[in-house]
């Protein structure tokens, strides 16, 4: 890789302790950092194991962008990586870490590929302008209550050509998030006065007052496409498709599961093979035109009639890319790891393969194992863990940030960040198997612990057990 390089991890838990593995199974030092709350995490622990005086750093928060630059230039770092949340797709941040008086590389896309891409209404301008199919509705912020209008009725007439019974079109703040500013009609008499509510509400939230027109669907499975390429952004690659429809009320994903059909033993009412293929050819459209060069998520909604629409690409690495590396091979060889790809490729080195290289083998799925009341709306548990233990078997992957511990010396759950504690990735080579697997291990995983009323620690075991027999599954 030409400059001795050292990595800068700018996140926590889970995919801190991925990074600093990535980076010594690359021969590439580290610098790692931590805050009060998160002293006692494995990813500290790990970070003094493997590092030197200079890689573990103590700060005051994971969103403090001045004082993580601080760190990256009393260790001496070249590079930074952002891993997922925090500053994983803030162009700015990735803007001011490359163009600084002292530069860095910034361990994602490019901040311009960032800026086109994490804008919705850019990526589905672009999209639609490749044929790529996206969301029916408006590809800009409507200000003109006729010119609203007419898009919404040509959606209902859209939907009843197809066959939908009850039609729905969403009205969106085009400059909210979050669900915020969001409404459905299912009444076209109704749009006017929705609309203009939508208006007021945008401008008094958001001094926008934009409104995007959108159908409503329903009745879907969430598909996503892996996407790598190197810097050259030239010839990206992509690692096959994942299922991630299993989600909690809040539409937080809990299982993961790659590839994204099964049309090899379970029936569905359309063409699935041709469905992932479509979709990943148009994910690689997009790539290249925006000349995409780092790792990447291309996320997409299919209709149970088999209809696909992307809904936005993920300028990042993501939680579940370990469950699309379970199922892929490089030259034929188990093993591929995409975090150390990212980085491999975002240090300068060039791919060293093509799409013929990678093939896929088996069908892999992802727990998403957090301390979480699954019966009372997914409510975080917090408290105190004494014991997580399992059975290893060479189906298994395990990744987790939690430290050893015991009754005596238990691990106290933050309560500044998400309750997630690990994340069992098992292997299969069909579906049978898999969830054969899946389910023994879920009833070898042990977790116990208590809060401070003494009442017992709650998971989503029992939720994750209950739902292994439904993937891929309309």
């Amino acid at each position: 890789m030409g400059k001795e390089h050292k990595v800068l991890v700018t996140n926590r838990g889970e995919i801190a302790v991925r990074i600093i593995q990535a980076c010594c199974k690359l021969g590439i030092k580290f610098v790692a950092v931590y805050t009060a709350e998160d002293i006692h995490s494995g990813h500290v622990t790990l970070a003094k194991e493997l590092g030197d005086d200079k890689s573990l750093y103590c700060i005051s928060s994971y969103h403090d962008a001045n004082e993580l630059l601080s760190v990256a230039d009393a260790a001496n770092a070249t590079a930074i990586h952002p891993g997922y949340g925090f500053f994983a797709e803030d162009f700015r941040f990735a803007r001011r870490v490359a163009e600084r008086n002292r530069p860095l590389i910034f361990l994602g896309p490019s901040w311009r590929v960032i800026r086109e891409l994490g804008d919705k209404i850019n990526t589905k301008r672009i999209a639609r302008s490749l044929n790529v199919p996206t969301v029916p509705g408006s590809d800009k912020p409507i200000y003109d209550e006729s010119e609203a209008e007419k898009i919404a009725r040509t959606l209902f007439e859209f939907q009843i050509q197809q066959g939908v019974e009850k039609p729905l079109v969403l009205v969106k703040a085009s400059a909210g998030g979050g669900g915020m500013g969001i409404e459905e009609i299912h009444d076209i008499d109704l749009f006017r006065s929705v609309y203009r509510r939508i208006r007021n509400y945008a401008m008094r939230q958001f001094k926008d007052d934009g409104v995007l027109i959108e159908q409503r669907i329903k009745n879907f499975n969430h598909l996503e496409v892996q996407i790598l390429s190197d810097r050259s952004g030239k010839n990206p690659v992509h690692f096959g498709t994942r299922n991630c429809s299993i989600q909690s009320t809040g539409l937080q994903k809990r299982i993961e599961i790659a590839p994204g059909f099964d049309p090899s033993t379970i029936n569905y009412s359309f063409n699935a093979e041709k469905v992932m293929n479509d979709i990943i050819e148009h994910s690689l459209t997009l790539a290249r035109e925006v000349n995409y060069d780092s790792v990447g998520t291309w996320e997409w909604i299919v209709t149970k009639e088999g209809n696909p629409f992307l809904m936005e690409v993920n300028t990042r690495i993501q939680v579940e890319n370990g469950v699309s590396a379970a199922i892929s091979r490089i030259h034929g060889k188990k093993g591929v790891d995409l975090i150390a790809e990212q980085i491999r490729t975002g240090l300068g080195e060039p791919l060293g393969y093509t799409q013929k290289d990678i093939t896929f083998e088996g069908i892999g799925i992802e727990y998403r194992i957090i301390a979480e009341d699954t019966e009372n709306n997914f409510t975080p548990w917090v408290g105190d863990i004494d014991n997580f233990s399992y059975e290893k078997t060479p189906w298994l992957s395990m990744h987790t940030h939690l430290p050893k511990m015991s009754k005596d010396n238990p691990y106290t759950i933050p309560t500044e960040f998400d309750p997630n504690l690990a994340l069992g990735i098992v292997w299969g080579s069909n579906i049978e198997e898999v969830k054969s697997r899946g389910k023994e291990f879920l009833n070898s995983l042990k977790i116990t612990g208590s809060n401070g009323q003494g009442e017992n620690l709650k998971s989503n075991i029992p939720f994750l057990y209950n739902n292994t027999d439904r993937i891929l599954k309309f």
